[in-house]
């Protein structure tokens, strides 16, 4: 079993398989599930994934305070226009990941990739390149593998939780993790993959978590759409041959020793960043205590 990204290279190299192949193979010999099953396993994953990416892109969801209700449907619209600084693709991307957010604030069901706060990046990148380039979903749950393996070598040697780590381990782990599985739908080298990981941590590193109110609304909801946007941009840079000068395995090491060294008022907790601004307590006190 791999358990870092130097191994899982390796392992890829030793076996001259795909990566998707051999974190399929190693799942199966570590759940005992068949192929089959596992296969079967990711396609109900990825339904969720794309219902919850398309459900608010033409109806406004309701939120607790609807501090998010509508986003995903107006920026939906934006894109559609065709004229935005991004370009259209970008701009669904981002809407698609706006979407996640808002289903999941509004308590429906989402795909946690890895957690429930980072819900939109994964999807977002997944099902905007499907779309796009027309890719069939045994392609894209290859893809999905890739983000797996990734994910699963962080969760071990760091963390994915924002009152562990900020949100670099949250919305940051679920770009490294779309970044890859983007370089791996454009045919890119495992090597490039890699190189995606490193880049679109280490384009985040330090970012706090600092939800308004608590809730995983605001800025939530909008580092969904960022992210999305940092695993392709991170993809591209690997694609155009960009290394990392930094090992993988050390810029999660660099990443988890940041998330430490953050006070718990930038963690999760409500206490700091954004959610401690004078707008910010209002809205908290506005939601918890109305008849104040």
């Amino acid at each position: 079993m791999y358990t870092s990204i130097e191994s899982l290279v390796a392992l890829d190299k030793e076996r001259g398989h795909p990566l998707w192949q051999v974190v399929l193979e190693e799942e199966m010999a570590l759940s005992g599930v068949s192929r089959e099953q596992l296969w079967e396993q990711l396609r109900q994953r990825y339904h969720v994934m794309r219902a919850s990416a398309y459900r608010a892109l033409d109806q406004a969801l309701p939120t607790v305070g609807n501090l998010i209700s509508g986003v995903a449907k107006t920026h939906n619209a934006y894109a559609s226009q065709g004229n935005g600084l991004c370009g259209s693709f970008l701009n669904r991307v981002m809407a698609m990941a706006l979407s996640c957010s808002e289903v999941n604030a509004s308590m429906g069901k989402i795909c946690a990739a890895p957690t429930a706060g980072s819900c939109g990046i994964l999807p977002a990148v997944l099902v905007g390149l499907q779309e796009r380039d027309n890719l069939s979903t045994d392609t894209i749950l290859e893809g999905l593998l890739v983000a797996g393996g990734i994910g699963a070598v962080i969760t071990r040697n760091a963390t994915v939780a924002g009152a562990e780590g900020g949100c670099q381990a949250e919305c940051g782990v679920a770009a490294a993790m779309a970044g890859a599985a983007a370089v791996h739908l454009q045919k890119g080298t495992v090597e490039q993959m890699v190189n995606a990981v490193c880049f679109a941590l280490m384009n985040v590193m330090g970012l706090v978590c600092d939800p308004v109110a608590g809730l995983v609304q605001v800025p939530c909801a909008q580092r969904n759409a960022s992210q999305a946007v940092n695993a392709l941009l991170s993809a591209d840079l690997a694609l155009a041959g960009m290394q990392s000068i930094i090992p993988a395995d050390q810029v999660i090491e660099a990443m988890y020793r940041v998330g430490k060294m953050l006070p718990e008022q930038l963690r999760e907790t409500g206490q700091g960043g954004i959610a401690a601004t004078e707008k910010g307590r209002e809205i908290s006190h506005a939601l918890f205590h109305p008849q104040e």
